[in-house]
């Protein structure tokens, strides 16, 4: 029987592989500026303590049991763990565990996390290779570029397809920043990212689920195997990314071509990078900072009669379970945020726990939460009105939520998240003296100084 062959393709895409690749190889060490130096250091530090935090998790139990079957040789360390195993193990399960708590970095125009898939691919080989800090700075920089230059392209169509699109290009970034860790050439990095071009991973269909942190950790792994691939001479199209069938023109109807050259080398991505106060899907942020100032106004669970949101469709389309049943569901419930975010006044790990999602004062109250679709707000903001049985109406309005670009969270709140992450992980000792290197890990001479204070 024929088939119709035809796509819709643009057969005059600029040769954006190639272009990557002679960014990644040949950007000088350091070449960007202070403020982008720091964030890059921000964003390391802040996933690996989520990396760390969710050691012990059930997931990364799992994902442990799982590996050792192949029986790994000990490479590189598993955070927060005893544990050592192949370098592409540790880049698959510290990918895993630093997205299972969803308190992971996200870069707001695409909502990528690209720490996930870069960090843990990069600091995996780094640790085998007995690599410098500037070496793994310098890499998660350029991967976490690659990542989201090619995220801006094709977002926001790619996502609304049901990709779930920092593991779809998160591989693309652990590929660039293991190949800048190896020295790739030119030609090598390119095969690099072709390699890694047949390999995207993950869908929307698993949020909620513990496949939904694989896919950061699936994107490390394959990330990291590309480059080794491409530094053995393995082969791929030099123009996997654009060509009429390559990933950006399968995976996606938007090819903005220009969002990967425009300042390419003078602006970085990792500069629009923010980080999570609240440990859930980010789209449910400004309901529950609105329910803390709602909370620090003196507003009180047993006052309320209701609870009215007026906010973006995105939010109920990815967070709109009314009943979840367990903690991992709990962080796709912006009713269930809004709960926490009253009675407790934070929503941390510990709010997402199962206990928690099934406590009877929170489940009454997320009871009492009516959201309304309102397009006209924006993604990132929130309309909220607290209706109280006396007939009082609290309104609070919130444009930009804590941890946002516009209201990002202080070198010392960071610090603090960091805290309660790794202290009941690793002990208080530890957790100071990882946060005492955080700010100089680019003069590391060898970053095992760092992965052996990350381990039991």
């Amino acid at each position: 029987m024929a088939r119709n062959t035809q796509v819709a393709a643009d057969t005059a895409a600029p040769p954006i592989t190639s272009i990557l690749a002679r960014f990644v190889a040949g950007h000088a060490s350091r070449g960007w500026t202070d403020a982008v130096e720091h964030e890059a250091h921000r964003t390391f530090y802040n996933w690996l303590g989520c990396a760390i935090g969710a050691a012990r998790h059930e997931a990364a139990d799992a994902a442990i049991a799982a590996v050792q079957m192949l029986a790994p040789a000990p490479q590189a360390s598993v955070l927060g763990r005893a544990e050592k195993v192949d370098m592409a193990s540790a880049a698959l399960v510290n990918g895993i565990t630093s997205h299972t708590f969803d308190f992971d970095d996200t870069h707001l125009k695409t909502i990528i996390h690209p720490a996930g898939p870069v960090a843990s691919a990069v600091l995996a080989l780094a640790e085998h290779r007995g690599a410098s800090g500037r070496d793994v700075i310098d890499a998660l920089v350029l991967g976490i570029d690659v990542a989201c230059r090619i995220g801006n392209t094709m977002y926001p169509d790619h996502y609304d397809r049901g990709w779930h699109i920092t593991g779809s290009t998160g591989m693309l970034g652990a590929a660039a920043g293991c190949a800048r860790l190896l020295r790739l050439d030119e030609q090598q990095a390119a095969m690099a990212l072709g390699i890694a071009a047949s390999q995207p991973v993950g869908l929307r269909e698993q949020f909620g689920t513990m496949t939904k942190p694989f896919h950061p950790g699936g994107a490390a792994r394959a990330g990291l195997m590309s480059a080794l691939l491409a530094s053995q001479g393995f082969t791929a199209s030099p123009r996997a990314l654009e060509a009429p069938r390559g990933f950006v023109q399968v995976a996606s109807d938007k090819r903005a071509w220009n969002e990967v050259t425009d300042e390419l080398g003078e602006r970085f991505e990792i500069s629009f990078n923010t980080y999570k106060p609240f440990a859930c899907g980010i789209v449910i942020h400004p309901s529950i900072d609105a329910c803390v100032q709602l909370r620090d106004r003196g507003v009180t669970a047993d006052q309320v009669e209701r609870i009215e949101l007026r906010v973006h469709s995105l939010v109920l389309e990815l967070t709109g379970k009314k009943e979840p049943k367990d903690g991992l569901q709990g962080k796709f419930s912006v009713y269930h945020g809004c709960a926490v975010g009253l009675i407790h006044g934070r929503a941390g790990e510990e709010e997402f726990s199962d206990a928690v999602v099934n406590d009877p004062a929170v489940v009454a109250l997320r009871n009492k939460v009516r959201a309304t679709v309102d397009d006209s707000v924006d993604e990132a903001s929130v309309q909220v009105a607290a209706v109280l049985h006396d007939g009082r109406r609290v309104e609070v309005q919130v444009e930009h939520a804590i941890g946002s670009l516009e209201n990002p969270l202080s070198d010392a709140q960071l610090e603090a998240k960091f805290a309660d992450l790794v202290v009941p992980v690793l002990g208080g000792t530890r957790s100071r003296d990882i946060t005492a290197q955080w700010r100089g890990l680019a003069a590391m001479a060898d970053v095992r100084a760092l992965t052996a204070l990350c381990r039991p």
